[in-house]
């Protein structure tokens, strides 16, 4: 079963992603409700059929400091759209640094973008702007709520109203 399940923290804030079977687990251990279900999916056993969660809310506020995306490339790609940023290719990707490292570049998400093979040659040892590539957007480091809502790829519509950022929904910080 390869489904995720949103969890949330009683407060309603989206908290991490988990899988079916540990919702459940959560859920039939009273330790969370299940807040969204998925459609005409359900859990079965030999005498009994439970509704599919897919969104559960704890019943205890868990404190989590600071959520972040963890820079990997993986996750690189994932924020790029799995695309070269200079020519859209999908093909031969890598890492590209946009102030290059030998010039003092760093290694973190404002520097990095997805090129294929090809582009990140040409590009060389040079920015951007240097080698005459359009970058069409400024890298940026995703929040988790972010991350989660467009570029994890794994939920589902259920999930939508609890992946605002504070500023969508008028909350300060």
């Amino acid at each position: 079963m390869r489904r995720k399940v949103l969890v949330l923290n009683s407060d309603y804030r989206a908290l991490t992603v988990c899988s079916v079977y540990k919702a459940f687990l959560l859920v039939f251990l009273d330790k969370a409700e299940v807040v969204d279900q998925a459609q005409n999916l359900f859990l079965r056993s030999v005498s009994q059929s439970f509704p599919m969660p897919s969104v559960i809310r704890l019943f205890h506020y868990v404190n989590m400091p600071y959520k972040s995306v963890m820079l990997n490339r993986h996750n690189v790609f994932k924020r790029d759209g799995q695309r070269c940023v200079y020519c859209s290719s999908k093909e031969d990707l890598t890492i590209d640094h946009v102030m290059p490292r030998s010039r003092g570049g760093k290694t973190k998400w404002t520097n990095l973008v997805t090129a294929c093979k090809k582009c990140n040659a040409r590009k060389g040892d040079f920015t951007p702007e240097e080698a005459n590539m359009h970058l069409p957007y400024a890298p940026f480091k995703p929040s988790f709520v972010v991350f989660l809502r467009d570029f994890s790829g794994i939920g589902d519509d259920t999930w939508k109203p609890y992946l605002q950022t504070m500023s969508e929904v008028g909350e300060e910080y």
